[in-house]
């Protein structure tokens, strides 16, 4: 996978902490390399639906962010990075003491990049696969200064 950017990690990580969103959900990124970016956040219960699982906007929200800033990473310096449509499979209870949300980059394009992604609850040493996601991001230049 060819790196356009080696400055983007530092600039991902800068954009991902001015993000409303993933503060107010106790995200944070746990790791970056090219294409390919790791978040994670504790269980908590002020983000659950009514049987007491993780809502599923919640986990949605997490695999996009990171499969956008899986994208990002790849994106020249220029641009910055905006999904344009997702989907997403919901395979189990989203229950657990942690998720992680990984975010992968299949294709990455000038405009459009094609990502893929999923989220996993860990409780314990268990790990599960709730939800994956395809999603496509765009980048977007001129949003700057």
């Amino acid at each position: 996978m060819e790196y356009r950017n080696p400055e983007a990690v530092a600039r991902m990580k800068a954009d991902f902490d001015r993000q409303g969103a993933m503060t107010s959900m106790g995200i944070v990124v746990a790791d970056v390399a090219p294409g390919r970016v790791v978040l994670e956040m504790p269980f908590n219960p002020d983000f659950t639906q009514h049987h007491g699982f993780m809502h599923a906007a919640v986990m949605t929200a997490g695999m996009d962010s990171a499969c956008g800033f899986a994208a990002f990473t790849l994106m020249d310096a220029e641009a910055e990075v905006l999904t344009v449509e997702f989907k997403c499979n919901f395979m189990a209870p989203a229950k657990g003491e942690r998720f992680r949300f990984e975010g992968n980059v299949v294709k990455s394009g000038r405009t459009l990049t094609f990502t893929e992604g999923r989220a996993v609850a860990v409780d314990g040493d268990t790990e599960t696969t709730v939800a994956t996601i395809t999603a496509t991001m765009m980048a977007v230049r001129g949003l700057k200064g």
